[in-house]
């Protein structure tokens, strides 16, 4: 069990490895080991009353991280309490080890924060997370806190750019902070023209546009990352894009959300959840289904199709990100 804990400015609580153990030496989110018998959160509670002294009253699903250690030529030392798996697993040693991590994010709590056991601790902003002193299990889970929970795809009609460009506004009034400009009936010279409009009503609000289109198509087009089709996601063989752009594709099976975490993508959506206009012909997931697909993969998942913001608290149970929309988050103007 690992936990999320934020202070009101929003920053997240992070705790020092011990020089000793595996992955000694590096930062990493609290928590520890569920016990037999002990729900997520029970567990959860116990483990950061004897870390850190506090009192957790709710926590919520975040994400669960399987991760494989490859093995090393020593024998590894005392694991981390918060990185034991619930299955048996090989032994400590040089053959490797499987860990599953189990993240909540802790809503309400009492008590001041503090390294019971002699820990380190402090309080990071998720941008300033540097993923390179964290152990490898740890960073899909900084990923995810530096994604919002909704995530809107443009709708109709991308060549009434004054109206187009009022909805993105009003969107952004509204709080959404992850925009994907889908306008595939545009030229070129049209779509690179209407992402310059929208990137710079993003970037004044501090919102992040992601560009639905051939990454050699917009390699000057100004942007914060690039959403990737599932046929451009099949095509690859290595991560596109600029270094530190977030990079996410849309998924509709378990190959491809495998493909997505091979690449080591920041995020993929996967759709459809619910029967969808845009796509009426697809066999709908429903909310098992997703959850099933999305439980072993080591990246933040928004679900997607015929979803909007009523949603979301079912969507955050069956272990997504939050949702992704069009006509469930395009405003009307």
């Amino acid at each position: 069990m690992v936990g999320v804990i934020a202070d009101d400015a929003g920053r997240i609580l992070v705790s020092r490895r011990p020089d000793h153990v595996h992955q000694g030496g590096l930062w990493e989110f609290p928590g520890g080991k569920l016990e037999s018998g002990e729900s997520p959160e029970q567990g959860l509670a116990r483990e950061l009353s004897e870390e850190l002294g506090i009192q957790v009253q709710s926590s919520r699903p975040l994400i669960r991280v399987h991760h494989h250690y490859a093995a090393t030529s020593t024998p590894l030392l005392v694991p981390s309490e918060a990185e034991e798996s619930a299955s048996p697993g090989p032994t400590p040693l040089d053959s490797g080890r499987h860990v599953l991590l189990d993240v909540r994010r802790v809503e309400v709590y009492s008590g001041i924060p503090e390294g019971r056991e002699g820990q380190p601790i402090d309080w990071l902003e998720p941008e300033a997370m540097d993923p390179s002193v964290f152990p490898a299990a740890d960073r899909p889970i900084i990923n995810t806190l530096r994604l919002p929970s909704l995530f809107m795809i443009t709708g109709d009609d991308p060549r009434r750019t004054e109206e187009f460009l009022e909805r993105v506004e009003h969107a952004l009034d509204q709080g959404i902070r992850l925009v994907q400009l889908r306008a595939h009936d545009l030229d070129d010279h049209a779509y690179h023209r209407l992402a310059s409009a929208v990137y710079a009503v993003c970037d004044t609000r501090r919102a992040r546009l992601l560009l639905n289109r051939e990454p050699r198509q917009v390699a000057d087009v100004p942007r914060h990352g690039l959403h990737l089709t599932a046929r451009m996601l099949v095509n690859l063989s290595a991560r596109p894009g600029r270094p530190h752009e977030l990079i996410g594709a849309s998924c509709h099976d378990a190959a491809q959300l495998e493909q997505a975490a091979r690449l080591g993508l920041d995020y993929a959506l996967l759709s459809p959840v619910k029967p969808t206009l845009t796509h009426p012909d697809a066999l709908p997931l429903g909310w098992r289904g997703f959850a099933d697909r999305v439980e072993p993969i080591p990246l933040p998942v928004y679900a997607l199709g015929g979803l909007g913001p009523i949603d979301l608290r079912d969507a955050i149970a069956h272990g997504a990100q939050g949702i992704a929309a069009i006509r469930g988050l395009w405003p009307d103007v």
